[in-house]
């Protein structure tokens, strides 16, 4: 059975800045604020959250479909996707429009400031859920905000289970709005900051949210995380990682590591160990799709750092 996974496709511009951006921005001169960042490495990847999802729940031997909306500068992305193994039949071509565009900016602490053209992503409520078949377990993450409704909606109206994972889109969303996505969800997942701008908007706390759903996930960064489920705390530790060289598109790897425990019915211990481990993997390496370890790597990872085997 697939998973559908519901979200962008982009193209990531990445820059690093070799300083820290709290040594440039004056906190007193934030009204008038005018800044440039020398950013002597760049680089061009590809990237979005459903991209970079489908691609880490690839290397565990997951299923993954990815539906999107593309522009006409789709080609080089489409020919990576295939010789990927990745199906491309419910990724849409919207015509006069370009690909949705990342520019995010990397500071020695790993603070990012990003840029974020939308383009062809806002046509994705074109997509719909029924066209996909044999579909298991879906992800809604960000997306056309049109289409994040919609899909939410789709997606309970056929008895499918999908995580809300509204990540960058949740400023989009009033707190009404993002209630009835989590009633409409059966699990959610975001990291602290989201966790508390959802907070806000919503004006519940994190367990009252979570007994909207089976689970909430909280990612915390170094910190490892939290999954409220069943009226408890869950708390998952970090996974060390080799080096710490890029958290552009760990969150989206540490979804794929969930999802794959979901579909295999694993408890939360489990699946949140799992998911730690594959941010871990990730932030090793540059970008959100090149680090390419095998299934059998990630099992003797997953083994060692967490005493337990992936079958």
């Amino acid at each position: 059975m697939n998973t559908l996974i519901c979200g962008s496709l982009a193209y990531d511009t990445i820059m690093v800045f070799n300083d820290r951006f709290k040594n440039h921005i004056l906190p007193e001169q934030i009204h008038i604020l005018n800044v440039a960042f020398l950013v002597p490495d760049m680089r061009r990847e590809y990237g979005g959250c459903a991209g970079n999802i489908a691609y880490s729940l690839r290397l565990l031997g997951g299923l993954p479909l990815i539906m999107a909306a593309v522009g006409d500068d789709y080609a080089p992305y489409k020919a990576r996707l295939k010789q990927l193994g990745l199906p491309v039949q419910h990724v849409r071509e919207i015509p006069d429009s370009f690909t949705a565009q990342a520019f995010i900016t990397t500071d020695i602490d790993d603070n990012q400031i990003t840029a974020f053209h939308p383009g062809a992503m806002n046509f994705s409520h074109e997509n719909h859920i029924a066209d996909a078949s044999d579909v298991k377990l879906g992800i809604i993450s960000p997306d056309g905000r049109d289409g994040m409704l919609q899909h939410a909606r789709e997606f309970h109206a056929l008895g499918i289970p999908f995580i809300f994972d509204p990540g960058q889109g949740l400023p989009m969303f009033n707190g009404e709005e993002l209630l009835d996505f989590i009633k409409l969800a059966d699990y959610c997942t975001v990291n602290d900051y989201e966790a508390k701008l959802l907070t806000e908007r919503t004006g519940k706390g994190l367990e009252e949210l979570a007994r909207e759903v089976r689970a909430l996930v909280v990612t915390l960064g170094g910190s490892g995380s939290h999954i409220y489920a069943n009226n408890t705390r869950i708390d998952i530790p970090a996974v060390a990682p080799s080096q710490l060289v890029d958290p552009t598109g760990c969150g989206d790897a540490y979804r794929a590591g969930l999802l794959y425990g979901i579909t295999r019915g694993w408890d939360w211990q489990k699946t949140g160990r799992l998911a730690g481990l594959m941010g871990s993997i990730k932030i090793a390496h540059r970008g959100g799709q090149n680090h390419k370890p095998t299934r059998a790597d990630i099992a003797a990872q997953f083994a060692a750092a967490c005493g337990e085997s992936l079958d």
